[in-house]
């Protein structure tokens, strides 16, 4: 077995949040069925941490482990080939050791929140701020 780091980025609009759950579509199920097209021997992908509903990430950090030692490029390509048309896409793979944990592992997380202060409605970034 091979284990891989995944760098993901995704609107959470369509998801009920990371994790799966049984009769909604969450990124988990999403991104762990577009391995399944590749390997369908694939059991779960571990992340570094969680989002809720409708939240967005710009870099969560997941691990997979796979059978084949993929190409990190066509890994990364193959994913995003079958994750579409949904708005999560693998930004990055690297192949790291077998001790290596995607929530364990971490030393830093990062949480961006972005608030508008005024009585007018958003526009361009009309659901990416609150």
């Amino acid at each position: 077995m091979y284990r891989f780091a995944l760098k993901l980025e995704y609107n959470g609009k369509p998801f009920c949040g990371w994790q799966s759950q049984p009769n909604s579509l969450s990124v988990q199920t999403a991104v762990e069925n577009a391995l399944r097209k590749l390997e369908p021997s694939i059991k779960k992908i571990y992340a570094a941490g969680r989002t809720d509903a409708g939240v967005h990430a710009l870099g969560q950090v997941v691990h997979c482990e796979l059978q084949k030692d993929w190409n990190t490029f066509r890994l990364r390509e193959a994913l995003n080939y079958y994750l579409k048309p949904l708005p999560v896409v693998v930004i990055d793979s690297v192949k790291v050791s077998q001790n290596w944990h995607a929530r364990f592992s971490a030393i830093e997380r990062h949480y961006l929140f972005r608030l508008v202060c005024r009585r007018t409605p958003v526009t361009h970034e009309k659901g990416l701020v609150w």
